[in-house]
């Protein structure tokens, strides 16, 4: 059994630093594979003179040369043939471009077991039924991206009574109806069962302040939750802080802030990151998470600001080892008061495109062109 499969397969997904040395014998193994079945991904190293022969600690994963996500963009990098991938997926697009992925069957099942244990961890595997309110696309065949895969996927933990989508395909194209989710949260509130929500927090808070405008007050079914992920996207303007969400979720529906869960993950990097009841994103045993400065791209302390540099193994059919997101972050080792003594993640904003110099060798010069 390779060493990325050993690591996919264990039961704590938060045993970092018990799982520090397979991890890194795990892209070690990765970063060879790619190297010897993708040319552009031997290019960089090449002209970086990178030896994957050479990753044997934590320093070594600061020196593997990163790609921009802004790269995958303009560029696919393969390292399997197309038709032996089993699932594709697409980044959302809102900058005119997308990147794309795909998983073949090993990826796949390495997918599958981070799923399922982080899932089993933060309890969202349950026998009892539910109706789900996804705040994001329903799934058509034109709709290929992750976000819209992820938020259906995310039905899977428990039976389903229903599902209610906020963003239907009509006319060759997608149309919002936030008075569909309304009446449906107004019905279920009667409901028997739970109902979780899931999707983009801006349409979620968007229901929700016209919910209190207009003097609607739910109590939402015991074992109801909210979680939200894609980020604010096109609605950055009007991004609200997380205490204000929490409090209106509250006020509106009667949920708890600890029944509040937020997703991250990114198409280039397809590791799942969920908080904890103090909302923070700790760090599974999957990924690692470098924050560099964003002038020297030298790794910076932990407690400072920089930007998000995302490491793992998951995927054999393309080089997304080591991506650089254009994501500022922090990464806190201070005591979680919930326990978990994984290092945890805040994101702390977006910079922009022209904002992000990026030295992953040839990014620049492809771009131009």
């Amino acid at each position: 059994m390779s060493s990325r499969y050993k690591l996919f397969h264990k039961s704590n997904p938060y045993a970092v630093k018990k799982t520090q040395s397979l991890f890194i014998c795990a892209i070690k193994e990765n970063v060879w594979f790619h190297y010897h079945h993708c040319q552009d991904y031997k290019r960089i190293l090449d002209e970086k003179k990178f030896n994957p022969h050479t990753i044997e600690t934590h320093e070594d994963l600061i020196r593997l040369p990163f790609i921009p996500t802004l790269y995958f963009k303009h560029h696919q990098l393969m390292s399997i043939p197309e038709k032996k991938m089993i699932i594709k997926a697409t980044s959302s697009g809102t900058s005119g471009k997308v990147s794309k992925i795909g998983l073949d069957w090993n990826s796949f099942w390495c997918g599958f077991w981070m799923v399922f244990n982080l899932a089993r961890v933060h309890h969202f595997w349950s026998l009892k039924p539910v109706h789900y309110l996804i705040f994001g696309y329903r799934p058509t065949k034109q709709n290929q991206t992750a976000i819209s895969k992820s938020a259906n996927g995310f039905t899977y933990f428990t039976p389903v009574i229903s599902r209610t989508y906020a963003l239907e395909w009509k006319n060759g194209q997608y149309q919002q109806n936030l008075d569909l989710m309304k009446k449906a949260l107004i019905k279920y509130e009667k409901s028997h069962f739970p109902v979780r929500t899931a999707g983009f927090p801006a349409y979620t808070y968007f229901l929700l302040k016209s919910m209190k405008e207009e003097g609607i007050r739910l109590h939402m079914p015991k074992g109801s939750i909210i979680s939200i992920g894609g980020g604010w996207k096109n609605f950055q303007h009007e991004q609200v802080d997380k205490n204000v969400f929490y409090a209106l979720a509250k006020e509106v529906l009667d949920i708890e802030e600890d029944h509040i869960v937020e997703f991250f993950s990114a198409v280039e990097h397809p590791i799942l990151y969920m908080t904890c009841q103090h909302h923070h994103f700790h760090i599974p045993i999957y990924s690692r998470v470098i924050i560099r400065n964003p002038d020297t791209f030298e790794e910076v302390p932990h407690g400072e600001v920089g930007l998000v540099n995302l490491i793992t193994p998951m995927l054999k059919s393309n080089p997304i080892v080591s991506v650089m997101t254009d994501d500022l972050g922090i990464l806190h080792d201070e005591p979680c008061p919930c326990g978990n003594p994984s290092p945890w993640l805040e994101i702390i904003s977006r910079v922009g495109v022209k904002d992000i110099i990026t030295c992953a060798v040839g990014a620049q010069e492809y771009l131009k062109k």
